[in-house]
């Protein structure tokens, strides 16, 4: 089964010159999709009462609707459906409820995620021949929670951390590709000279439009729907879909890269 992953994923990927791996975080490194939406969904419930939305939205339909996308996107994306005019929703307005959202999920996830074995040592492995770092649209304050909490703070320190809130002038979300070009110059490497893993439709359309080789990964992915999310995959353009990290630490280190930047 190991020699027909690693066959599978090096063919895929035969011929790229890897050297840096970029790494989603959320529901891809920890299963931090469902507890951040328990934490988000007050947040974003009481954002729409300060508009005067009545609608409110349980965690699971946000999950299952916005996930891939940050709280700021969400946010406008939910006030616009529900008739609330584009002057109303200003940067002063929604600064502060991004703050708020971002304190309230950090500290929720900071208090139930573990370390993985199952994480940690591939990439513990994976990282003793390329550059890892996370391209995230979550918030830099979450991804350090979350990163501390699940024992990845070494493996990738906030030098190696790009967050599409946080680190670009103008704050964006996946799928716009923006936050992947953003990292691949930080980080001196072109883009086919990266390797993006996903878990999210929304992040491997982020990727690919940057021109970054993609993988996508259903570790965290329900069972119930990685059916549909590897077809989404395969049709965004990923170059192969893996069903845990120690599939693609077995891949990539049976043809080491040339070199790191």
């Amino acid at each position: 089964m190991a020699d027909r992953a690693r066959c599978a994923v090096s063919s895929a990927l035969r011929g790229a010159d890897v050297r840096v791996l970029l790494l989603d975080a959320d529901g891809n490194l920890f299963p931090s999709e469902e507890p951040a939406f328990v934490a988000s969904a007050g947040v974003t419930n009481r954002f729409l009462a300060s508009l005067g939305v009545t609608a409110t939205y349980t965690p699971d339909y946000l999950l299952a609707t916005t996930t891939g996308r940050n709280f700021r996107t969400t946010a406008i994306d939910l006030a616009r459906a529900n008739g609330v005019s584009a002057a109303t929703l200003t940067p002063e307005h929604l600064d502060g409820w991004v703050a708020q959202e971002k304190q309230v999920v950090s500290d929720y996830l900071g208090s139930v995620l573990r370390p993985d074995p199952a994480v940690l040592d591939p990439l513990r492995r994976l990282a003793g021949h390329y550059r890892l770092a996370a391209v995230s649209s979550s918030a830099l304050s979450r991804l350090d929670a979350c990163f501390r909490a699940t024992g990845l703070a070494e493996l990738i320190p906030p030098a190696s951390r790009f967050s599409a809130e946080d680190s670009l002038a103008r704050p964006t979300s996946k799928p716009d590709p923006a936050v992947y070009l953003f990292a691949a110059e930080r980080l001196g490497v072109a883009p086919e000279s990266a390797l993006a893993i996903e878990d999210s439709l929304p992040g491997a359309q982020s990727a690919v439009a940057a021109g970054i080789p993609t993988v996508g990964n259903l570790m965290f992915v329900a069972p119930g729907d990685r059916d549909s999310r590897r077809a989404a995959f395969t049709e965004a353009g990923v170059r192969r879909v893996i069903d845990s990290w120690g599939e693609l630490a077995v891949a990539l280190l049976d043809r080491p890269p040339v070199g790191r930047p």
